[in-house]
């Protein structure tokens, strides 16, 4: 069951994360440059068919591999644990994509503009720096760089 989760999950991430590189690096230069908010929706309307639902299977089995290191949810926020260091980062760096995703989607898409490209650059480019930083934290949970 743990190498299935876990495949699950790094697959998930690897196209949750490969999606945002590339968008952050190919595809938004491009759209910042035409000043096309429509280059940005095209993207968009093609990678959240896939992008979502990995995220969405990043969330479900990263919560039940973090149940398998610590099987009582409470030990997750225990700072005397260093295996709670890295479960604490994966759910902060949650919240961020969260957070972002609702500004996004609330904030600046209904209103997606040439003007306000930049707004959504920033959007774009934390949410991909926020991805890396959730394969790094889960490289450590093997490597111990974390903790």
């Amino acid at each position: 069951m743990y190498g299935s989760l876990l495949l699950l999950h790094i697959l998930a991430a690897t196209i949750w994360t490969g999606g945002h590189i590339v968008l952050s690096v190919v595809v938004l230069p491009k759209v910042l440059k035409e000043r096309s908010p429509q280059l940005l929706l095209d993207f968009e309307s093609v990678y959240e068919k896939i992008g979502m639902p990995a995220l969405i299977i990043q969330i479900i089995t990263g919560v039940m591999l973090a149940h398998r290191l610590l099987p009582d949810v409470s030990l997750w926020f225990n700072t005397s644990n260093p295996v709670a260091y890295p479960i604490m980062a994966k759910l902060g760096l949650l919240a961020l994509t969260v957070g972002f995703a609702i500004s996004a989607r609330f904030l600046v898409l209904p209103n997606l503009s040439p003007a306000n490209l930049k707004v959504m650059a920033w959007h774009i480019v934390s949410v991909t720096v926020i991805s890396i930083l959730f394969v790094v934290v889960g490289v450590s949970f093997r490597t111990g760089w974390f903790y």
